[in-house]
């Protein structure tokens, strides 16, 4: 049987791709990420929701930070942020209450023992950041700031929102 000649992308390779260069570099960086963390006793996306939930409660101060604001801060899928919370809640690192104003909503506290490990998780993150993109060029350490509108969240009137209080 002949082979098909007809190309499988518009692209003449992988590499040429930037949604599959994007995949491999995500992927690398993800693996090493996970490793850095192993010792902490916390996966990838423990660390982000930790992290958001922490970091939005600073940037808040009093008024009460939502499963949704987590969610949406880390743009993470709803059902995901709510599994990752409850087991974060199970390992003494947050507190999930009823929100006062909304009955569906959960409210998030990062406890004591989640902000110390926040604390530690931070520069062992950061730490992987800083060799994983040491060799990056000027025009690299830009790309966050070129894929920021990529990675913005669809437009409110583009799909309903999640219901992620659970």
């Amino acid at each position: 049987m002949p082979a098909d000649n007809a190309s499988l992308s518009r692209f003449p390779e992988p590499s040429a791709s930037p949604g599959f260069v994007l995949w491999q570099v995500a992927i690398t960086w993800q693996r090493a990420i996970r490793h850095a963390l192993e010792p902490l006793g916390l996966t990838h996306a423990q660390f982000v929701l930790l992290a958001s939930s922490a970091w939005l409660t600073r940037e808040r101060g009093h008024p009460p930070v939502t499963q949704r604001d987590i969610a949406e801060h880390a743009r993470t899928d709803a059902v995901m942020t709510s599994e990752v919370l409850r087991a974060l809640e199970k390992m003494g690192y947050l507190e999930r209450r009823p929100h006062p104003d909304d009955a569906r909503a959960r409210c998030i506290e990062v406890t004591a023992t989640g902000r110390r490990l926040a604390r530690r998780a931070f520069p062992v993150v950061e730490a992987v950041d800083a060799r994983f993109f040491a060799t990056a060029t000027p025009e690299l350490r830009a790309l966050a700031g070129l894929l920021s509108p990529v990675a913005a969240p669809p437009a409110a009137t583009s799909r309903a929102p999640a219901d992620i209080s659970r």
